[in-house]
C-alpha cells in the first residue's frame, strides 16, 4: 500500500481518502463498497483494507439530505436486558426530549466483534452523534469513532483516554473505596465473585482498585469465584455455594454486581448465616432491587442516569460553554454500607 498521511482530525472521512489510501480510484472504491461484481480480488481486498485502516463507514444516506446527517444519537450499551442500563437510557431521553434528536439503542452482549458491527450499521446512517459504553474498543471501532466527524461520549466509565468526551465514574476508585470500608469494618478473608469475565472491563477495573487497596493493608484476596455469562439471582446463589464450599472460613463477599450480589445475600440468609457479624456482602450499581429485600445489600451507586443526562447533554450542545464535545467529566460512586457490613 503506498504512503498516506491520514486526513486532519474530525473531518469526516469520504471515498477520496479510501481511494488514496488504497491507491485506486474513487469509482472503484464506491464499486468495492457497494459490492458490486466487476473488481478484481487483489483489488478488492485492498480497498477493504484502506477502509478498515482508517475507519470509513459508508454514507447510506449520501445525497438525500443536505446537510448529510439524520437527527438520530446513536447509543451502544453492553445489554439491553440488564438492569443496570434503563436508568442510564432514561437520563439519555430525558436530556434529549426537547432537542429535536432521538436516541437509537444498540446492545453489544459485551462482544467486540458485536461492538464493530453495531457502530459500523449506526454510523453508516450519519447520526448527529454517538454515546458509546466503555472505552475499550477494537482498533477497527476506535478509528470508525475518530473519523466520524460528530460528537462521541464515552460513558460508564473515565480509567482510560476516550476518543472525543467521556462521562462517568473511575471504577479503580470504586473498588478501592469499597475495599477501604470492608477493612475498617474488620473484616479480612475477603472473596471476590464476578460475572462477565473477564469481558466486563469495568469489574476488571473495580476488581484491580479493590485488590491495590487490599495489598497496602497488606493482604490479597482469598478467594475467587469468576463466571463468564451473565448476572442473575440464581447464579448469584449458586457462586456463593461454590465459594464457600471451598473457603468457609471467608467473612466478606465482594459481589461484580448486585444482581449476583442479592442471590449471594439470599443463599446466606436461606443458610442461617450471621450476616453481617460473621460475614459480610456488597454488590455495585445500587439497583432498586434491593430494597425488597429484609437485609439491604451494601453496594456502591454509580450515578447511572446523571451520566446519561451529562453525555446526552454534551451531544446536543446544552452545556454552558456552548461548546459540543472534548468534555471530560468524572462523577464520584457512592458507598451505601446497606445492612451487610457490620
Amino acid at each position: 500500500m503506498p504512503p498516506y498521511l491520514p486526513p486532519e482530525a474530525h473531518r469526516p472521512l469520504t471515498l477520496r481518502d479510501v481511494s488514496e489510501a488504497s491507491g485506486v480510484s474513487e469509482m472503484t472504491v464506491s464499486r468495492v463498497l457497494r459490492n458490486r461484481a466487476d473488481v478484481s480480488p487483489a483489488t478488492r481486498e485492498k480497498v477493504i483494507a484502506a477502509a478498515k485502516m482508517l475507519g470509513y463507514v459508508p454514507n447510506k444516506i449520501a445525497g438525500a439530505l443536505a446537510s448529510q446527517r439524520v437527527n438520530l444519537v446513536g447509543v451502544v450499551i453492553p445489554s439491553l436486558s440488564n438492569m443496570v442500563f434503563p436508568e442510564v437510557l432514561g437520563g439519555i431521553s430525558a436530556a434529549l426530549e426537547d432537542s429535536g434528536l432521538q436516541p437509537v439503542f444498540g446492545a453489544t452482549d459485551y462482544k467486540a466483534d458485536r461492538e464493530e458491527n453495531v457502530l459500523y450499521e449506526m454510523l453508516s446512517w450519519r447520526p448527529s452523534g454517538m454515546i458509546v459504553a466503555g472505552l475499550e474498543h477494537t482498533d477497527v471501532a476506535r478509528a470508525m469513532l475518530a473519523n466520524a466527524g460528530i460528537p462521541i461520549v464515552e460513558i460508564m466509565d473515565i480509567d482510560g483516554e476516550p476518543v472525543d468526551s467521556m462521562v462517568g465514574i473511575s471504577h479503580k476508585r470504586a473498588g478501592r473505596e469499597m475495599a477501604e470500608t470492608i477493612l475498617n469494618a474488620g473484616y479480612r478473608k475477603i472473596g471476590f465473585l464476578g460475572s462477565k469475565m473477564p469481558d466486563d472491563h469495568r469489574a476488571r477495573k473495580r476488581l484491580e482498585g479493590f485488590s491495590e487497596a487490599l495489598q497496602a493493608a497488606g493482604l490479597e484476596l482469598a478467594e475467587v469465584e469468576h463466571y463468564a455469562g451473565g448476572s442473575s439471582l440464581a447464579k448469584g446463589r449458586e457462586m456463593t455455594a461454590s465459594i464457600l464450599s471451598r473457603r468457609p472460613d471467608l467473612d466478606f463477599l465482594y459481589y461484580s454486581n448486585d444482581m449476583i450480589g442479592a442471590g449471594g445475600l439470599l443463599y446466606c440468609l436461606d443458610k442461617g448465616l450471621d450476616v453481617p457479624r460473621k460475614i459480610g456482602l456488597a454488590g455495585f450499581n445500587g439497583l432498586e432491587l434491593l430494597d425488597g429485600f429484609r437485609l439491604r445489600l451494601a453496594t456502591t451507586d454509580a450515578c447511572r442516569r446523571e451520566i446519561g443526562l451529562r453525555a446526552a447533554e454534551i451531544v446536543a450542545g446544552k452545556n454552558s460553554d456552548g461548546v459540543i464535545g472534548s468534555k471530560r467529566i468524572e462523577l464520584s460512586p457512592i458507598v451505601n454500607r446497606g445492612d451487610t457490613i457490620r
